[in-house]
């Protein structure tokens, strides 16, 4: 902890260079096309909200079926009847999607279950820990209370530090503070019944993220889903639904 703050006060004249440099650079990639709420599948049935960022929407990949709403449809379909609803927006931190839901209908609620994909922008604006965990958790009580969520999962923070985007030592900062906000998500979610904690510390190879070096292309959206459906498939057991 303290040599990451030395490295961050010692390097910050860089960092902030390298900062501006990397957004100036960045491939500024759309959302995907494709419907944002769907129904695929047959069993019973399974109401998904999928709430977040870049990530959340599918950034770096064309479709909706690409995207990790998509996929996990898709993998969900042969044991469910999946109804699922995407809110999510490009740039979003925590604070951002909190008052994105509150103005949002609830309709096509009551969910099942809920998940989040966020904290990468909340780790490079600089949002203190503290805060951001704060802000997780009124999240989390207001996808229960507004949307009915019955369960909800928490995406961890993906291996910024494998980012090819960032340069060094900026990658480096990032990383290690990502890891910080994960360590700390995985905690918030396992001290509370609502929740679960989906990890993402599988290895991000650069060749399987998208052109810009910072969002997943198509195989770890696949991977991220496969993961979450075999979370959901455990703790939502079809024959129990």
């Amino acid at each position: 902890m303290a040599l990451d703050l030395f490295a961050r006060v010692a390097l910050f004249p860089l960092l902030a260079g390298q900062a501006i440099w990397t957004r100036k650079k960045a491939l500024n990639l759309p959302e995907p096309d494709g419907p944002r709420r769907a129904r695929v599948g047959q069993g019973p049935v399974l109401r998904i909200l999928i709430a977040g960022d870049s990530s959340a929407a599918g950034v770096g990949v064309a479709t909706q079926d690409q995207a990790l709403s998509g996929q996990l449809a898709g993998a969900l379909s042969r044991e469910y009847q999946v109804h699922w609803h995407l809110i999510a927006k490009t740039g979003a931190t925590t604070q951002d999607t909190l008052h994105r839901l509150a103005r949002q209908d609830p309709a096509p609620g009551p969910f099942d279950i809920a998940i989040v994909a966020l904290g990468v922008n909340d780790v490079t604006k600089l949002v203190p820990l503290r805060r951001w965990l704060a802000r997780q958790a009124a999240l989390v009580d207001l996808l229960e209370t507004r949307f009915g969520a019955r369960l909800i999962y928490l995406s961890g923070l993906p291996p910024v530090r494998y980012f090819p985007l960032l340069p060094q030592p900026l990658r480096w900062v990032l990383g290690r503070r990502a890891e910080r906000f994960d360590v700390h998500i995985r905690r918030l979610a396992s001290a509370d019944i609502r929740t679960r904690y989906i990890p993402l510390s599988f290895e991000m190879d650069a060749a399987l993220m998208a052109p810009d070096g910072f969002h997943p292309g198509p195989d770890v959206y696949a991977k991220w889903a496969e993961i979450v459906a075999g979370h959901i498939r455990a703790d939502w057991p079809p024959d129990q639904t």
